[in-house]
């Protein structure tokens, strides 16, 4: 692992014990230009983590609470006219910064929720007929909690598919838990300074894009893609958008790996989070499992089934 890249990984696992995996991801979607979903039950570290991952880039920061009133405008900004100039002026939202803590993102409605889709697509915003390019880097990070969950919005596919990937952080594990509870006062005071600037993440992103994809591998990704589209578990496959985020969380991953080359592998680890959530299960197939459970076992069956390059 590049220097940088490991002292990131160590300032991050000083806030975020036991969860290696989950921070690999998460260092993994930030090198490929993609914005991270955290998704699971309340009081596991979501947005402790989406504040350590903000805190190790010196870059400018905002965090959003998503809440039932919340409107449009409050994210993006509004036009206020200004007296002095007899004229309109644009008074930028919380949007307009590097990295975007949007803190419980299913807690408001679909149409404040709607007001994200151009700046992650396009990294710019439209307000009145101008548009306003945003800072780059610029990453969204958003929390959420299982829909099952009272006073929540299940985001729609749209609004999924703009993020690279959706990550769990789950309940650490007896030892972990033992060492947080032992640790609690030395976390909560734990000083994360800033490690890399946004010149240095956005000079990482380019050679990430460097990083080499055998043709094998890329044949082999577009199966895996092309046979969503076509099981009959599978109402909705994967987009091309899904599969062009495969390919660069891959390299992503690769590169944090220290490598200038992909392997199997590295596709196989992050189907599931770059993929799960795109797709959306036939009701005739349908089980009592949670839906994001049902599509990340129809993911693996798929993974089983495609033959993987030698």
């Amino acid at each position: 692992m590049h220097s940088s890249l490991e002292k990131l990984r160590q300032a991050l696992q000083l806030i975020i014990r036991g969860k290696a995996d989950v921070l690999d991801l998460s260092l993994t979607c930030m090198l490929a230009d993609g914005h991270l979903l955290i998704e699971d039950v309340p009081g596991v570290g979501k947005t402790t983590l989406a504040h350590a991952i903000a805190r190790v880039l010196d870059c400018s920061f905002h965090k959003i609470q998503f809440t039932s009133d919340l409107l449009p405008s409050d994210l993006i900004g509004v036009s206020v006219f200004n007296p002095s100039r007899n004229e309109f002026e644009f008074r930028p939202g919380p949007l307009f910064a590097n990295i975007i803590l949007a803190d419980e993102i299913n807690r408001t409605t679909p149409k404040t929720q709607s007001a994200l889709l151009e700046a992650m697509n396009d990294k710019q915003i439209t307000v009145d007929g101008t548009t306003y390019p945003l800072p780059r880097p610029f990453i969204v990070v958003a929390t959420q909690n299982p829909i099952e969950h009272h006073g929540t919005y299940p985001l729609p596919e749209s609004q999924l598919d703009r993020f690279l990937m959706r990550i769990r952080m789950g309940y650490p594990d007896r030892i972990t838990e033992k060492e947080i509870l032992r640790d609690q006062m030395q976390i909560a005071r734990a000083e994360i300074t800033p490690i890399i600037t946004g010149a240095d993440l956005l000079l990482m992103q380019e050679k990430v894009a460097q990083v080499v994809v055998n043709q094998s591998l890329a044949d082999y990704l577009i199966s895996i893609i092309d046979r969503t589209r076509q099981t009959e578990y599978l109402s909705l496959g994967i987009s091309p958008r899904g599969s062009l985020g495969l390919y660069r969380a891959a390299q992503a991953f690769a590169y944090l790996k220290d490598r200038d080359y992909v392997v199997p592998d590295d596709i196989k680890r992050l189907a599931i989070p770059v993929l799960a959530h795109r797709v959306v299960i036939s009701a005739r197939y349908s089980t009592p499992l949670k839906k994001s459970q049902e599509a990340e076992s129809i993911i693996h069956e798929i993974l089983d089934e495609v033959e993987v390059p030698v």
